[in-house]
């Protein structure tokens, strides 16, 4: 990066950080650590839960999604405003009345401890599984932009992540997240236009949105029912309303930013706004990686999009290298040709052709990365956007944006530490284990729990690479565990005859069935959550009908 860029990241990062930490000093007791003394307004409220989903994943995964498989993923939001109505109306009510710093605690109260203790559980695995995920995306900024060790950028990334959030708690995570979601999405409204000068003279963004359309790219609704497609109508706006149902009205991340308003009116307003908004950045987000397709149409890309590995190729396996840029330099030749032509259906013959032989070389890269570099990243699609972004962009601008992504890093990543360490402190120490809790305050062991699950998280993004691009990663993680929590709150919010004696197993049975779904079947990942939930409030019916009045299970 150019001096210009080093000033703009810098001063960018620094100003939000000290913000931040001046915002939230005089922290003393868990109330302010874990809910910033409920005292947030309700358009806080709604722009800190938007914050706290868009991670630098939303910026650097979901425009590659666009970019590889086109607007279609929209569908995954479908349901979520229908499950903020139900959130408003079931969730939020139900948590205030009870004043508890986390949603499991009403559990107990409505159930037993083991049923809490157990729903507490899976969101600390599934969450801290999440938060490995959450910290790789930066990782893979910083490894690529100054040629970092990748493992060791997940330990640097993750203690900084730490210091900040166990500085500051809730209420860092809050007056941060304002300020990180502004500057995130004037950065993404900037890039848009500048993807739009960067198409050849004379194309605009319905001749972009043409282009796309030659591969699909722009069918953004699917109504064809099937049940092993990931992204369609009914997966979206079934599976998605449970996966946003679970996500919202169970997952502490979100629920301790609504718990933090001034009152139940504020929590519903501020879940509506985020109902509003979302389904449109989202689509926002996406066609910007459709763009940048339509772009690149037009443009020289290389065989793989993560330079750090492309440049191991080179030092490595020179003769390779050269080989696939030798065939990538001839296949572009008909660039110059077809940039200003004006019969369309040539161009789109030409661009198939050209998309066929890029899609035929990638496939060849990847193939041998997986075979002759074990343990490296072959998936590239994480890195297309980065690589717009640091080859494309003015100088100032690389500075800026990769600032902006790493804002959206630690504000969602300072979110999910802070609940985590909520969830354990309150969940699981102190209630289950008080004299171990009687050794340290309510805040030590908040803070402590912060950097233990930091340290987690790290552990877990060392494996984030081995799997598909990080936001599809992130929500089959979510949807494998989601479903069976949710479908215990609604056991406990509609079922009123149901107890823990039958809940908890069948919420046992509901997760072990969910994970043998996810490996031994191609069901799409949406469906699990629907199922789950089900399942559990099904079979907690059957069991408390057939169990004795006076079984207990253990």
């Amino acid at each position: 990066m150019s001096s210009t860029d080093w000033i703009v990241l810098l001063a960018t990062l620094g100003i939000i950080v000290v913000y931040g930490s001046l915002q939230s000093r005089k922290q003393r007791t868990l109330d302010q650590f874990l809910l910033g003394n409920q005292d947030t307004s309700w358009w806080k409220v709604g722009f800190t839960v938007m914050a706290t989903q868009a991670s630098a994943i939303t910026f650097i995964s979901t425009t590659g999604q666009g970019y590889s498989d086109g607007m279609r993923f929209v569908q995954f939001y479908f349901g979520l405003p229908l499950a903020m109505i139900v959130i408003c109306t079931s969730f939020i009510p139900r948590f205030y009345k009870l004043k508890v710093f986390t949603a499991y605690e009403y559990l107990e109260q409505r159930f037993d401890l083991k049923t809490r203790s157990f729903a507490a559980t899976i969101f600390l695995l599934q969450r801290g599984l999440a938060a490995g995920i959450t910290l790789y995306a930066p990782s893979i900024i910083l490894s690529s932009v100054f040629h970092w060790d990748l493992q060791w950028t997940h330990v640097f990334s993750g203690l900084a992540v730490i210091a900040y959030t166990v500085s500051g708690g809730a209420q860092a995570v809050t007056r941060t997240q304002l300020g990180q979601l502004l500057v995130i999405l004037l950065g993404m409204v900037f890039i848009f236009f500048h993807m739009l000068e960067a198409l050849p003279q004379g194309y605009g963004m319905s001749d972009a949105a043409r282009i796309a359309s030659w591969t699909g790219k722009m069918d953004s609704v699917q109504f064809e029912l099937n049940v092993s497609d990931r992204y369609n109508f009914w997966a979206g706006i079934g599976g998605g309303f449970f996966l946003a149902l679970a996500y919202f009205g169970t997952d502490q991340s979100q629920v301790q930013r609504y718990l933090g308003a001034r009152s139940v009116t504020e929590s519903r307003w501020g879940l509506i706004l985020n109902g509003i908004l979302k389904i449109p950045m989202q689509a926002f987000i996406l066609f910007c990686g459709v763009l940048l397709f339509a772009v690149f149409q037009f443009e020289k890309t290389p065989v793989h999009f993560n330079e750090k590995l492309l440049s191991e190729l080179r030092q490595s396996h020179p003769q390779q290298y050269s080989l696939w840029k030798q065939r990538n330099d001839t296949l572009h030749l008909a660039l110059a040709t077809i940039r200003n032509t004006s019969d369309q259906e040539h161009l789109r013959l030409q661009l198939a052709n050209l998309n066929q032989e890029r899609a035929r070389l990638k496939s060849e890269v990847i193939a041998y990365i997986q075979s002759s570099m074990p343990g490296q990243e072959a998936n590239d699609r994480d890195y297309i956007f980065l690589h717009y972004i640091t080859n494309y962009l003015p100088r100032g601008l690389v500075g800026l944006m990769i600032a902006v992504i790493l804002c959206a890093a630690m504000s969602s990543i300072s979110a999910e530490l802070n609940a985590l360490s909520g969830t354990t402190t309150v969940d699981i120490v102190r209630r289950s284990l008080p004299t171990l809790y009687a050794k340290l305050s309510e805040l030590g062991w908040s803070r402590l729990m912060t950097a233990l699950w930091g340290v987690v998280a790290i552990c877990f993004a060392f494996y984030a690479q081995l799997f598909e691009n990080l936001i599809q990663f992130i929500n089959i993680v979510g949807s494998l565990f989601y479903g069976t929590v949710l479908g215990i709150f609604m056991c406990a919010f509609y079922l009123k005859r149901t107890t823990g004696r039958s809940v908890f197993p069948a919420a046992v049975a509901a997760q072990i069935t969910t994970l043998m779904l996810f490996w031994l079947t191609d069901l799409g990942f949406l469906w699990y959550n629907a199922i789950s939930c089900g399942m559990v409030m099904a079979l907690a019916l059957v069991l408390e009908w057939l169990l004795p009045r006076n079984a207990t299970v253990t």
